[in-house]
């Protein structure tokens, strides 16, 4: 009996493969090949619906300024600096002409800011002038992101949806009293900017998400209460004199250049390890493996951003920076995890009423609290969330008395040095629902949004003269009307930084000391170039002559 006739294909098939034509092995391969044919049926209405999506967002999205691209398969890749003017599809702003060149990667982690160095600060700010609130940019064909340098346009994505009742942000000072979680769920941080600091800060505040952001968020808000901070002052003192001191050293009685960011950048970590873990490193002096580790993996960052192929992490960690990154994450996380194991052994031991006795008279640490804090349901944090802050704590910090409100100029000085230069130039957020603009304009679902800090503090129709360095912008005497978004140094929103009060009490101390005991002057031959990364650094450091003064009576 012949074997029934199937697909014609089948019988090609089996002759290629040298096997006899049997009913069973017809009927077998034609299923088979039907299975296929189903398979890629699907996976071609999920490409044209992929397709139709991305046009939809297209068509959504030619309302928003944008520069010319440099082709259709780059995008907006490699820009390098705009001049004259022009205009985008549909938008109501343009760029003008742009040249292309430098790292393709550029545009993705600086999109409104094209070189991250001091020229591309400066095209930035060219922009600025002729564009003031949002610009389309495109990362090859397929990716858009929208940057927002306005209030106004700021405004929606971090207020998103008024879930907890403010359809409006209150000011930044009052979020951590009365918590918002719409921007956290309506415009989450985008994994896409963030993701490469997971394998080193885990789970902490910069990068969970939903409830788990929300909870800790909640039993991390007392660490960073005023009575817990007060005590922290004389840690700021005892580490700004361990850095003056050195200063002397090396001046010897007269003037001496210093790289500032060196000097400054170590005694806020040696500053940090007190504060955080009660833990005295001497890395002011020597620096201590866990200190090398920190700033090791920050550059490794840095630098995995602008290798296209080592994005993909199955070809990083087979690199010798790879390999590095993953050292030096072992290197911070056991330092870490055995301070806790260590302090949560000893709570267990004494329990928690002899344990706070024994520590009467001693500061509290950053550790210390995140042991002792419950949720409503009474839970503690676990050993790698409290891992994941400290972690995340020491990452963020890096970047005259307890009576600091009588150092109101000094202030002054310090929130104008924030608004020209902001210690993270831009945040991202993805939008998980549509978002409405003031001018009526929509954000589409979707959309990776990108908050450009840097763009609004030197946008000139939120500040004008923004290149003049000005305290009295922020002379309490004499109010703005400004909105709280105008001025976002820790960030804005929900998820702004926690740790501002420490941050800006750090400063006000270290600042003060320094005039007290110094004076500082430019050193001319060194010329300042900025260079934003991680955070706003200076390609070669910032030098300052240092004349020690001599001591008061």
């Amino acid at each position: 009996m012949c074997p029934p006739r199937m697909l014609p294909i089948t019988e090609n098939l089996l002759h290629l493969l040298g096997l006899e034509k049997t009913a069973f092995r017809l009927y077998a391969l034609s299923g088979l090949l039907l299975s296929l044919l189903f398979f890629l049926f699907r996976l071609l209405l999920q490409f044209l619906k992929l397709c139709w999506h991305f046009y939809i967002t297209w068509c959504r999205l030619r309302c928003f300024p944008q520069p010319p691209r440099r082709s259709w398969l780059l995008g907006h890749l490699g820009m390098v600096c705009v001049a004259g003017q022009g205009r985008g599809s549909g938008g109501r702003e343009g760029l003008g002409e742009a040249r292309d060149g430098h790292l393709l990667t550029t545009l993705l982690y600086h999109p409104l800011q094209y070189l991250p160095n001091e020229t591309g600060l400066q095209d930035e700010k060219k922009v600025l002038d002729r564009m003031h609130h949002v610009i389309l940019v495109w990362i090859g064909p397929v990716l858009p992101l929208l940057v927002l340098v306005h209030p106004d346009y700021i405004k929606p994505l971090v207020g998103a949806s008024g879930q907890a009742g403010y359809p409006v942000p209150p000011p930044l000072e009052e979020l951590d009293g009365r918590l918002q979680l719409g921007e956290a769920a309506v415009a989450p941080k985008d994994d896409l900017f963030y993701g490469f600091l997971k394998p080193w800060l885990g789970d902490g505040l910069l990068l969970s998400k939903g409830d788990k952001w929300s909870r800790h968020r909640r039993l991390l808000t007392p660490a960073f209460h005023f009575d817990i901070l007060k005590p922290y002052m004389k840690i700021f003192n005892q580490c700004t004199g361990i850095m003056h001191a050195k200063w002397r050293r090396l001046a010897e009685g007269s003037e001496v250049s210093l790289d500032m960011f060196e000097h400054v950048s170590l005694m806020t970590l040696d500053s940090l390890q007190k504060c955080v873990f009660s833990y005295n490193s001497n890395c002011q002096e020597k620096m201590s493996d866990y200190i090398s580790a920190v700033i090791e993996l920050s550059a490794l960052v840095v630098r995995r951003q602008y290798r296209l192929h080592h994005h993909i992490d199955f070809i990083y960690y087979r690199t010798a920076d790879g390999q590095r990154f993953r050292q030096a994450c072992d290197t911070v996380h056991h330092f870490t995890t055995e301070v806790i194991q260590e302090r949560r052994w000893a709570l267990h031991q004494l329990g928690a009423e002899a344990w706070l006795k024994a520590k009467q008279g001693k500061t509290l640490d950053f550790i210390d609290v995140l042991l002792l804090a419950r949720d409503e349901d009474g839970k503690e944090l676990s050993d790698e969330d409290i891992r994941a802050e400290a972690d995340t704590f020491m990452f963020e910090g890096e970047d005259m008395g307890d009576d600091l409100t009588q150092l109101p100029f000094t202030t002054l000085c310090i929130k104008e040095s924030l608004r020209q230069f902001p210690p993270v130039t831009l945040i991202s957020r993805r939008c998980t629902e549509d978002i409405k603009l003031p001018d009526g304009r929509i954000i589409p679902k979707g959309i990776i949004c990108l908050v450009s800090i840097y763009g609004t503090h030197h946008n000139p129709t939120v500040w004008p003269d923004s290149k003049v360095y000005n305290p009295y912008r922020f002379d309490p005497d004499n109010p703005q009307q400004r909105s709280p978004l105008a001025y976002m140094p820790f960030s804005a929103g929900p998820r702004n930084c926690i740790g501002r009060s420490f941050a800006m009490a750090e400063m006000r101390v270290a600042v003060a000391l320094t005039l007290l005991r110094f004076r500082l002057s430019v050193d001319r031959t060194r010329k300042v170039r900025r260079k934003p990364e991680l955070i706003l650094r200076a390609e070669n450091g910032i030098w300052l002559k240092v004349e020690p003064l001599p001591p008061r009576a």
